[in-house]
Order: structure tokens, then sequence, then C-alpha cells
């Protein structure tokens, strides 16, 4: 893997149970992008090879709360990115944390 990512996306909702709705949507949309990722409870990790391809996922998560119902949305967002080498993978970073 050559970049990750991950993102917070935290949009502005009615409630708690709007607010988790428009989330799942934004979940479901980085589900089907095809790409590894990691749900945690506060962010969500994606990884892959295109660092723009990355950066285009970021910017369309929060179209997709906006279309979700959202009146406005904010983000907090890392990027690891490595274009001569490898980034370490979400799998390096929290399997070893998980219980079996």
């Amino acid at each position: 893997m050559k970049a990750s990512v991950a993102i917070q996306v935290l949009p502005a909702a009615k409630d708690k149970d709007e607010l988790i709705r428009i989330v799942d949507e934004v979940i479901d949309y980085i589900k089907n992008t095809g790409l590894n990722y990691y749900v945690g409870p506060c962010e969500t990790a994606i990884e892959g090879d295109s660092y723009d391809e990355l950066m285009d996922i970021v910017k369309e998560c929060q179209k997709v709360a906006i279309r979700a119902g959202a009146k406005s949305v904010s983000a907090y967002i890392k990027v690891s990115y490595e274009p001569k080498g490898e980034v370490l993978t979400i799998d390096k970073k929290v399997s070893k944390h998980h219980q079996k």
C-alpha cells in the first residue's frame, strides 16, 4: 500500500439517530469503493495504492453526507503517503490488539 487515510465525518444532524444514519451512509459508500477499510469508533481508515483515488474518496464522503441530509459537514482527516515505499497496513497496525 502506498497510501492510507483516516476520516472522521461529522455531519450536522438534528439528533444522534440522524447523525448515525448519515455516517452509516458514508461508511456504505466507503465499503462500495472496493478498497480495504477499517471502521473504528471514531474514524474509518482506508488504504490503497493511489493517493489521488483516496483523496477523491475523502472528497466524496463530504458530498455523501450532504446528500444524506446533513446541512453541513466537517471532517478530520489523517493521511499517510509513501510514493516510493509502503505505508503500514491497517492489519499491521491493529490486528494484534483485537481479541480472538
